[in-house]
């Protein structure tokens, strides 16, 4: 429930068209929900911005089921992250628009309308192997309202490819860069542009890539300014992080 809507709710009852005890029941739950294996955080959207968002591994179907039932009742726009397709396909009956981006791994309920950003993000991965990653960024950017375009296989072993594309980077207002192996596309992006880079190691690489721990390392030491860090595989946060800094720029313009 966001300001507007309590407002909204206030107003219903000053007007006499909603019975007080019915609006206490519908505030009452707006902190939390507390469903005994999780504590839904209703009031995440009044805060942040953004709707909480679920977490799949670890969790049960049932669990899943219970956390996104609730949601739906709240009207709010519900996504959950890391979602193998077996868990869409258990739990798709709950809603008929649904979306599930395999690629990404995450599941969709839009329940609220979601105003497009005038402000562009670009998400570039230094391979083909990185897209994964890059999809759950663009995706999560996508659905908290960022418009999104993406610069794909543009990594320093073939480093003609980026700089032929330089004018992309230049037309953006963030740049999300995913890399494996050494890890060095967001330096290089960094040199090249003003804009803020949020950098996204991956897992992909051979031994000594320590399963994206030395791209991890790569990235916090990079000498280029303007570059901030994820964790490794962390498209979710990378796509978030994009996104508020998108609603702040919208804000400041507005």
């Amino acid at each position: 429930m966001t300001e507007e809507e309590i407002l909204t709710l206030l107003k219903k009852v000053k007007d006499g068209n909603l019975d007080i005890d019915e609006a206490v029941g519908q505030l009452k739950q707006l902190p939390f929900e507390d469903l005994g294996y999780a504590k839904v955080d209703h009031h995440r959207e009044i805060r942040t911005g953004y709707p909480e968002v679920i977490f799949c591994p670890g969790k049960t179907i049932e669990q899943i089921r219970g956390i996104i039932e609730r949601l739906l009742v709240m009207g709010t726009n519900i996504m959950a992250s890391r979602a193998e397709k077996s868990i869409y396909e258990a739990i798709k009956d709950m809603a008929e628009n649904m979306e599930y981006y395999p690629e990404a791994r995450t599941i969709f309920i839009q329940q609220k309308e979601i105003p497009k950003s005038k402000s562009r993000v670009l998400v570039v991965t230094g391979g083909t192997s990185d897209i994964p990653v890059a999809e759950e960024a663009v995706v999560t950017a996508e659905k908290l309202g960022c418009t999104v375009e993406r610069l794909y296989d543009v990594g320093v072993a073939g480093i003609h490819r980026l700089l032929a594309n330089k004018y992309r980077l230049d037309d953006v207002q963030v740049i999300i860069a995913v890399a494996g192996m050494e890890g060095a596309l967001p330096s290089v992006i960094g040199g090249l542009t003003d804009k803020p880079v949020i950098a996204v190691p991956t897992s992909i690489g051979y031994g000594a890539n320590f399963g994206g721990l030395a791209a991890l390392l790569a990235m916090l030491n990079s000498c280029a300014s303007g570059v901030g860090v994820v964790n490794i595989d962390n498209g979710f946060g990378a796509g978030f992080l994009a996104a508020t800094i998108i609603r702040q720029i919208e804000l400041n313009n507005s």
